[in-house]
């Protein structure tokens, strides 16, 4: 047996993950990916309709979810949505080009959230120090890495400690926010005209895709033909409570200005009339743990996708083999990549393409489990009503952004021709050898 599939098969074999703890690992990698910073942009949207914005996004989220759990109970790896793209086209352009894409978003998504872990700890400890932000980054981000190498059942452990105060902590500021809440704040006549609502979804979107993450946990969690769509629904179930309950707690008592310019310390700030200082060093701390959990369900699940793609041949081998300090070479690339994009780049100049790419990623995914549904046994209803959902967002979105930022229009369609050039290198690169 190769190295690659004796890694993927000893993730198959421990089966330590529990349905808890897959399900945390996605609320974990969903409420981290952009709750806190999302508000301020969203609101720019769809004003105090944002509530309405994260009710549509879940119910995306959700017939997505119902195609990947579909998928994930009929095909279980720790390959997750790569193994899906490999059953519904098999190793060709469009699962190589997806793939690159996928992996793009997970690198952006976990260097923005391991930002915001920084940022957050030198407000709270170190009095918003520049270098402090930039040496607890690297510190997140190395720190996962060595909680990944532990092995599942860790994981399942540290996520589910994490997730458990976390949800405490915003069920104090859902409590406090819901009751100063001024209806005339959540008024529809304040609301924005439908298509910016519905463009909005693209952001909203954003704080949604680590529900993929779950889909990894395959090789890990017994009985996954059962248990993983138990734990994809709960963890979709728990967040859009969450988000859409946030949403009117904040929006409910704050203007819309007041959220836009206060961006990240929306949350503070709203629970601030009714927690004083002491609701900023609350909400700080619910920000450490929700980016922390982010970044740890974020890298687990690249871990797991690049090894399934070097053992295809879609990605070069050495992604796939099992390094001497534990894990894949595959983990720790990805962690270097990480930190050199979260230390260098400007992460906010490519924020909003990331939701874009995403759901551009769930809709070739989405295609691919209607291409199996008849092997998964999947309602050809729920996934064209998926299917169709996210062609409307993705093209509302598209023709707002092209309208109001060209710019971002030009940066997603260079991501996609950054992710061809690299398989049609590597795919050159492989017949040379042959």
């Amino acid at each position: 047996m190769s190295e690659t599939n004796s890694a993927d098969a000893s993730g198959s074999g421990k089966q330590s993950m529990t349905v808890r703890g897959a399900a945390f690992l996605g609320v974990g990698s969903m409420v981290g990916a952009g709750i806190f910073a999302l508000l301020g942009e969203a609101g720019t949207v769809a004003g105090s309709a944002v509530w309405v914005s994260f009710v549509i996004a879940g119910v995306v989220a959700t017939l997505q979810g119902y195609a990947i759990a579909k998928l994930g109970a009929r095909y279980p790896s720790s390959g997750g949505i790569v193994t899906f793209l490999l059953l519904g086209y098999g190793p060709g352009r469009i699962t190589a080009v997806t793939s690159w894409l996928l992996y793009f978003a997970a690198l952006i998504v976990t260097a923005m959230v391991s930002v915001s872990f920084g940022s957050y700890g030198s407000a709270l400890f170190f009095d918003e120090s520049t270098a402090w932000a930039k040496v607890l980054t690297s510190v997140v981000i190395l720190g996962v890495a060595v909680v990944n190498i532990a092995g599942a059942k860790f994981i399942d452990r540290v996520q589910t400690a994490i997730v458990v105060v976390l949800l405490a902590v915003f069920a104090v500021f859902i409590v406090v926010t819901l009751a100063e809440l001024n209806p005339d704040l959540l008024a529809p006549s304040t609301y924005p005209p439908t298509v910016d609502i519905v463009s909005s979804v693209a952001l909203t979107f954003f704080a949604y895709i680590g529900f993929t993450v779950i889909s990894f946990t395959g090789g890990d969690i017994p009985n996954p033909s059962r248990n993983l769509p138990r734990a994809m629904y709960l963890a979709l179930g728990i967040t859009t409570a969450l988000y859409v309950l946030i949403a009117l707690g904040v929006f409910g008592t704050l203007t819309v200005q007041e959220v836009i310019d206060n961006g990240e310390t929306a949350l503070a700030l709203a629970a601030k009339p009714a927690l004083g200082d002491a609701g900023f060093a609350m909400m700080a701390v619910a920000a450490l743990l929700a980016t922390s959990s982010s970044v740890n369900a974020n890298i687990y699940a690249a871990a797991g996708s690049t090894a399934k793609l070097a053992e295809s041949g879609t990605f070069p081998p050495i992604f796939g083999r099992l390094a001497r300090f534990g894990g894949t070479w595959g983990l720790a690339i990805s962690v270097l990549l990480i930190l050199l994009i979260a230390n260098t780049v400007d992460l906010t100049a490519i924020a909003s393409l990331g939701s874009a790419v995403a759901l551009a990623i769930f809709l070739v995914t989405s295609i691919a489990a209607y291409r199996l549904k008849s092997e998964t046994e999947s309602s050809t209803a729920l996934l064209v009503a998926g299917i169709a959902l996210t062609v409307v967002v993705l093209v509302v979105f598209g023709v707002q952004t092209l309208r109001t930022a060209p710019e971002t229009f030009t940066a997603m369609i260079g991501i996609l021709l950054l992710a061809v050039i690299l398989d049609l290198v590597w795919t050159r690169l492989q017949r040379r050898r042959t």
